[in-house]
């Protein structure tokens, strides 16, 4: 088997891993085992467990920015309706995304800081899409022009951060995910000029 398909199974039998009994609880003893791999196998492609996590997160960050870029870049939609559309397409693949939900978990964050520059990436990212899609707006007379984009920015990303630990850590998502579209609403009739 090749290097790079040993490094694949690793992350695949990890992702499995990670999902069902969380990064704690998981060890690398057992993705070893599961794997069908040395430990040492998983030493050479990875340091530790947090790398390996990192990497399993990396990949549905990776998958989540894919699917809001053909958002962005459709050319087909309002700026209007590339923001309802991408805020309701970024929750509903975060819903899914149980890896990503784990580094939302409060004692995650009391103990383990090794995850935070993909998160702050992460941030950055959709500041830059979604600035994108404002300018798109300003530009076509969609929405009114404004004055200090970069913190309506920070306050968009804010607001939809603020709502993932009650949508996925409190299981509310399902519950409250129609009601977040009469919200991203409220946010595009507030840009409309």
């Amino acid at each position: 088997m090749a290097i790079e398909d040993t490094r694949d199974k690793i992350l695949s039998v990890a992702n499995n891993l990670f999902i069902r009994f969380g990064f704690h609880k998981t060890s690398m003893d057992e993705i070893a085992k599961i794997a069908r791999k040395a430990k040492g196998s998983l030493y050479y492609h990875f340091t530790n467990k947090e790398e390996l996590f990192k990497e399993v997160v990396s990949k549905e960050i990776t998958g989540l920015k894919n699917q809001l870029s053909v958002i962005v870049k459709n050319t087909d939609l309002s700026a209007s309706g590339k923001i309802k559309k991408y805020l309701t397409k970024r929750m509903e693949i975060l819903n899914n995304a149980a890896n990503y939900q784990e580094t939302l978990k409060a004692d995650f964050f009391e103990h383990f800081d090794f995850i935070d520059d993909l998160r702050n990436e992460l941030d950055e990212w959709e500041k830059i899409n979604l600035k994108k899609i404002l300018l798109q707006g300003v530009n076509k007379g969609e929405f009114s022009v404004i004055d200090d984009i970069d913190v309506l920015l920070d306050m968009i990303i804010m607001v939809i951060k603020g709502l993932e630990i009650p949508f996925y850590i409190q299981n509310k998502y399902e519950e409250y995910s129609s009601y977040f579209e009469r919200l991203i609403g409220i946010l595009t009739k507030g840009l409309a000029t």
